[in-house]
Parts: structure tokens; C-alpha cells; sequence
């Protein structure tokens, strides 16, 4: 895979939330963007001369031209990949994601993100470059062929290789055996890695993520009457010096998932900024008089969140809980069957080898942007103690690997610095691996 010191390898990782690609061994990722995308029926598309009709505010018609260039023609669709794109209002605009339950489902939407990430954000031929593609524990045989088939087959790489995604955090960290925690938006899933190799038989995956939590917050925010309004729908004027007056824009042509999308980006970050887990399981009593935090809208309205954030984020640990916020009824039925954090931890060292278990549980690692929440680590070490008094073990060791999302609060100093690969665009810290580490992990075994 290593192609000499002026042909570098080419690390692309596709998750459900966010992809990111980049150079081999570079400290951070060239392009990171949504790994969903707008979809318009090409019947509907406006003429491009028009497009300015479309925006919320006359300022954003001077990206128009960049966000057309991002346009990809599938058959009788037209896809806008990117962050920039996405972020521009567009008539009948459909937001569509590739993957579904951690299994992808259109394969032109993953070759528009692909051919973005190489024409438009590496400025690549990938004709000249390996490929190393990341892929999730759980992907099957034909997932593989097929992504095989359009790298070698439309894009021509000369050499590629899959990775699982618990394989390279654990070598991220240093260590061929760990039990790999990935927490991202679209789900959880707790990886055993023995020797470089993912133990499928004791792999244990849940379907609360990020975007999960996302909903949930939205939800309750929802029922309290707390209305989260997208950028597009309305505008701000100053009317004096420091005040400004906020209108409301009304875009009849825009789509529900559309708005949807617009409203969880504002919402997700909300959860970033004032969520937290919880040091003890969640009670409605002892948590109805906790302080109240301001967060500010960009329409200037501020908004106060008390218990929530605190409820929110323990979903993760107490699924059920997740069943008694309004508008989420819905997912009583699933709830019931579905097993916390630790729960899923502990069950999926015990369907391991007892030779091995010791060494899974003193090599926890933690990756994904949901696993960076404020205090679920020191959440999930306390619950995982509790649980293991039986195994007479006395600590766990952790270690934070290369795709965690890093708030303020977090403290890079108390972490190796090689570890991770920082992108100043949007503070994710991506899954991307260094090339480096691998091959001094194998050469050492």
C-alpha cells in the first residue's frame, strides 16, 4: 500500500454521520463533510440563473456557482454533495442518506461522495494513489465486492485495501488487542479485536447514535414549545445599533426532510455544547430543580435546558428512558429489547475466549463523536466497576483513539498528541490512521 515518499496513500472513512478522507500520515484529514446528500429530480431543478430565488438571504447568492459545482447527474436526479451545498436551500431539495441500519443502500450516493471527496476536495486522480477504505465491523461480503468493484472497476486505484473500522482505532492506539467502543451517529457498536482481528461472534451493536440523541433532544424541546427555526427561514435586520428584528421567510417548495436536516444540524449542536451524562442513572426527582443552561439560537432567540441535558445523554445507558420523552412512543417497542452501554460492553467480552478476557477489559477503547460526550467515559468506567467486582479486576485503562469530536472542556495535554488528526473545520477529529503506526505495530509482533 505504500506507494514511496511522492505517491501517498489515500485513507477514506464513510461513516453514517460524517466522511472523511485524506493523505496517509498526514495529522489531519483533507476533506471532512456530511456523508448525506441533496437529491432533486431533475424535472424540478430550477435554472441555475434563478437560484438566487431560492436562497434565504441575498449575501448567500455569491456561493451559488460553488455549490453547483458540487452537483453530480445520477440518471433522472441531480445529488449536491458537501457541506457547502447542503447548507444552500433548494426547491423539492431531498436530503438522503446511503446508509441504513449501518448497511449501505444506494451505491450512487456513495459513488457521489467518493468522486467529491476526490475531484473537488483532494484534487486527486485516484488513478495514482492506494486506497485504504474503512468499513464497519459488521459490513458483509457483498458490501465488500461492490466497493471493490467501483474502486478498481470506475475509479481505477492501483491497490486498495478494506480495514475494519475497530482494527484501525485499536492500532491507533497502539495495541492489537482491545475491546473498540464506537459510538457514532448512527449507531453503537462494541468490537473485540484479538491480535488485529475483529471477533465477529462477539460483536454487539445498538441503534442509538448520535442522531438518536439528536431526535430525542429535538423531540423534547418540541414538546415544551420550544421551536428550533433553520437558517433559511427567516432573516435579521438591525434596526438600530445592537438590536436587530428577525423576520420570518416563508419557502413553500421546501421539503420536510429537507427542514428536518436543517433543524437536527442546529439541535446537534445544542447536544454538543450543554449535554452531559450523568454521574448516576437518571431521576426525575433528583434532577427536576438542576440549573438551568442558556443556549442562544441564531434567530437571537435564547433558550434555557434543565434536566434534559442530563436525560438525554443517559438513553445511551438506559434505552428505555428514551420512550418516556414525548413524541418518542414510537420506540417503546424496540426499547425493550435493547441493552445500555456497559450491558453491551460486558456481553460482548463474555461471548470471548476466557484467555482473553482480561485483556479486553484492561484495553477499553473509546471512538466515535458520541463517545466523547462530557463525562460518559467516567460514567461508563463507573458502571463497568460495578459490574466486575466478580472478575476481582482493580482499573481499566482508557485511551481516547483518532475519531473523537473534542469540546473545550476536553484536554489534549493529557493525551499522546500522535494519536489524533484535528480538523479545524469543524473540531472532528477523524478515524484517519497513520500509516506509520500500522506497519510499526506489525514489525513489533
Amino acid at each position: 500500500m505504500y506507494g514511496g515518499d511522492e505517491v501517498s496513500a489515500i485513507v477514506i472513512d464513510l461513516g453514517s454521520h460524517t466522511c472523511k478522507a485524506g493523505y496517509a500520515g498526514e495529522d489531519a484529514p483533507k476533506a471532512v463533510f456530511p456523508s448525506v446528500v441533496g437529491s432533486i429530480d431533475q424535472m424540478e431543478v430550477d435554472d441555475p440563473d434563478n437560484a438566487e430565488n431560492n436562497s434565504a438571504s441575498a449575501s448567500d447568492s455569491k456561493n451559488v456557482v460553488k455549490s453547483f459545482e458540487s452537483e453530480k447527474s445520477k440518471g433522472k436526479r441531480k445529488l449536491y454533495v458537501g457541506s457547502q451545498s447542503l447548507g444552500f436551500r433548494r426547491d423539492h431539495m431531498e436530503v438522503l442518506s446511503p446508509i441504513k441500519d449501518g448497511v449501505v443502500a444506494d451505491w450512487d450516493i456513495i459513488d457521489s461522495i467518493w468522486d467529491h471527496a476526490f475531484r473537488e476536495c483532494l484534487l486527486i486522480n485516484p488513478e495514482e494513489h492506494p486506497m485504504l477504505v474503512a468499513e464497519p465491523s459488521s459490513n458483509t461480503q457483498q458490501q465488500r465486492e461492490r466497493t471493490s468493484e467501483l474502486m478498481f472497476e470506475k475509479y481505477k486505484v492501483p491497490a486498495l485495501f478494506l480495514a475494519k473500522n475497530a482494527v484501525l482505532t485499536a492500532f491507533a492506539s497502539g495495541r492489537a488487542t482491545a475491546l473498540v467502543v464506537d459510538s457514532g451517529g448512527g449507531s453503537t457498536t462494541v468490537a473485540p479485536v484479538h491480535d488485529g482481528y475483529v471477533l465477529q461472534k462477539a460483536v454487539s451493536s445498538s441503534p442509538i447514535g448520535g442522531e438518536f440523541l439528536t431526535e430525542c433532544l429535538l423531540k423534547s424541546l418540541e414538546s415544551k414549545g420550544l421551536m428550533i427555526k433553520p437558517r433559511y427561514s427567516f432573516k435579521r435586520k438591525e434596526i438600530r445599533p445592537g438590536e436587530f428584528q428577525t423576520v420570518d421567510v416563508d419557502f413553500p417548495n421546501t421539503t420536510e426532510s429537507n427542514k428536518l436536516y436543517s433543524q437536527r444540524v442546529l439541535a446537534s449542536d445544542i447536544k454538543e455544547c450543554v449535554c452531559r451524562a450523568p454521574d448516576t442513572p437518571y431521576d426525575e426527582v433528583a434532577y427536576s430543580n438542576i440549573p438551568m443552561t442558556p443556549y442562544e439560537l441564531p434567530d437571537g432567540q435564547t433558550i434555557e435546558i434543565g434536566a434534559d441535558r442530563f436525560k438525554i445523554p443517559d438513553v445511551l445507558f438506559n434505552p428505555p428512558l428514551a420512550q418516556t420523552i414525548p413524541g418518542m412512543e414510537y420506540f417503546a417497542d424496540t426499547a425493550a429489547s435493547l441493552r445500555g452501554l456497559p450491558q453491551m460492553v460486558v456481553e460482548s467480552i463474555n461471548k470471548c475466549d476466557v484467555d482473553i478476557r482480561r485483556e479486553l477489559f484492561s484495553s477499553i477503547l473509546l471512538s466515535g463523536g458520541t463517545a466523547s460526550m462530557q463525562q460518559l467515559k467516567e460514567r461508563l468506567e463507573k458502571d463497568l466497576l460495578e459490574c466486575m467486582d466478580r472478575w476481582k479486576y482493580t482499573s481499566i485503562s482508557w485511551f481516547i483513539p483518532a475519531n473523537v469530536v473534542l469540546k473545550s472542556e476536553f484536554r489534549l495535554e493529557n493525551c499522546n498528541p500522535n494519536l489524533f488528526f484535528l480538523s479545524s473545520q469543524s473540531r472532528n477529529v477523524s478515524r484517519m490512521i497513520f500509516w506509520k503506526t500500522i506497519y510499526n505495530t506489525k514489525n513489533t509482533k
